[in-house]
């Protein structure tokens, strides 16, 4: 089983902690190119901090955001599911959950990173900024970066299992999985119900989707095939509609 998740634009800064050593994160074949992108984006925020923010598509307000990217390399570290706050980290509350539910997060759950390519939960990481969508000078696309490297490791890390994408649109295009391993790929699309008329409002899709995988991994049981994940869904109470076999819709009715 593995599961797919965006990281959050918000984060919450670490106070303290050990400095970034990417030989600590999880997923070592990633390591030559996270220091190929860490350090574009360092030089770069160094370099020329205006461009930076231009670059990261930042408000003059938020230029302190460029700071804080020119210090990543010595920055102070935390736990990524600690780092990660927004909506769907938040309702997903993975430090609440019993000891089983979290093992069971810490195997399933890569979150994807504009940085690091995919972190585990427990991976030690700073708080930054570098969306998806970004263009480095002297690395390109990061989007691009991430589809090579990516692409020869996760297919291993999904193993025989089903996969769930929980990704928004901007992180799936870092790994889209082909060949068989496609056919076993759930992606979930979250729209509310308006008395009949359906629509996708973003707060409650990641908030949606955080809550989907708590109750998943609350469940106590690790589904061995698209139709058994398809199926235990349904069964923890959730309202699916399939699209496509591979594309489900989560209908929900609440404000």
């Amino acid at each position: 089983m593995l599961v797919l998740l965006p990281p959050s634009e918000t984060k919450s800064a670490p106070s303290r902690g050990r400095p970034l050593d990417l030989h600590r994160l999880s997923v070592p074949e990633l390591t030559a190119t996270r220091q190929t992108v860490l350090t574009a984006l360092t030089r770069h925020c160094r370099s020329d901090p205006e461009a930076a923010r231009e670059t990261l598509g930042l408000s003059a307000g938020l230029s302190s955001e460029v700071d804080r990217d020119a210090a990543l390399d010595t920055a102070p570290t935390s736990r990524a599911d600690k780092v990660y706050s927004g909506v769907l980290f938040a309702a997903l509350d993975l430090s609440s959950l019993d000891a089983g539910a979290r093992r069971r997060a810490a195997a399933w759950i890569l979150i994807s990173s504009g940085l690091f390519g995919v972190v585990r939960p427990g991976d030690p990481v700073p708080a930054y900024r570098l969306g998806g969508q970004v263009r480095l000078p002297g690395v390109g696309p990061v989007a691009a970066v991430w589809r090579e490297a990516l692409g020869t490791v996760l297919p291993t890390l999904a193993g025989r299992g089903p996969v769930l994408d929980l990704r928004s649109t901007t992180y799936a295009a870092f790994w889209r999985p082909v060949g068989t391993l496609a056919h076993r790929t759930l992606r979930v699309r979250v729209q509310q119900d308006l008395g009949g008329h359906r629509t996708t409002v973003s707060h409650l899709n990641k908030a949606t989707k955080g809550r989907l995988l708590r109750s998943l991994l609350r469940s106590g049981d690790t589904p061995r095939s698209l139709d058994g994940l398809v199926g235990r869904l349904g069964e923890l109470g959730w309202r699916l509609e399939r699209r496509t076999a591979n594309d489900v819709d989560v209908v929900v009715t609440e404000l």
